[in-house]
């Protein structure tokens, strides 16, 4: 079986484009509506969402825990935010390499915005090491399958968050 490496869900949330963009750019609120992340700080010196920005992200699944380090690589308000996670670590991202990447599109929709998170796995294991790693990790599926849900259910808060006001 090929191995699934990015896979994607939308949802319409009743806010302009704009408002979305600004939220999930802010990447210290990323807490606020995603599966496993717990909160970001930014590093590096800089801040506001732009290319280059580099921030740390907090995360947690069941009682494990761990820090990722990450580059903002697409900042175009009210349409693309992307990043992508560089290091990984249990509390400190010491542990270099291509890990994964998510992208938000906003596209203006009836009522709202339509907004789009995909997750791509940018790993380059050897494939049994990627399906021992994946089972371990998400408790017998791939990271693929388990990103699917957590992107369903982030995009569910997302919207409730945002609606909500």
């Amino acid at each position: 079986m090929d191995r699934i490496l990015a896979v994607s869900d939308s949802v319409v949330i009743a806010v302009d484009p704009a408002s979305v963009y600004a939220a999930v750019s802010d990447v210290t609120r990323m807490g606020e509506w995603s599966s496993e992340n717990t909160g970001a700080t930014v590093t590096g010196g800089r801040t506001g969402a732009q290319v280059g920005l580099e921030f740390e992200g907090t995360n947690k699944r069941g009682g494990v825990g761990w820090v990722t380090r990450c580059t903002v690589t697409v900042a175009d308000p009210g349409e693309r935010f992307a990043f992508r996670v560089e290091a990984i670590g249990v509390r400190v991202p010491r542990i270099r390499g291509r890990v994964a990447s998510w992208d938000y599109l906003f596209e203006a929709a009836d009522g709202g915005t339509l907004v789009t998170e995909t997750w791509t796995d940018n790993r380059r294991w050897p494939r049994l090491l990627v399906r021992a790693f994946d089972w371990a990790a998400t408790g017998g599926s791939t990271f693929a399958e388990f990103q699917k849900g957590n992107i369903r259910r982030t995009l569910k808060k997302l919207k409730t968050v945002m609606e909500a006001g």
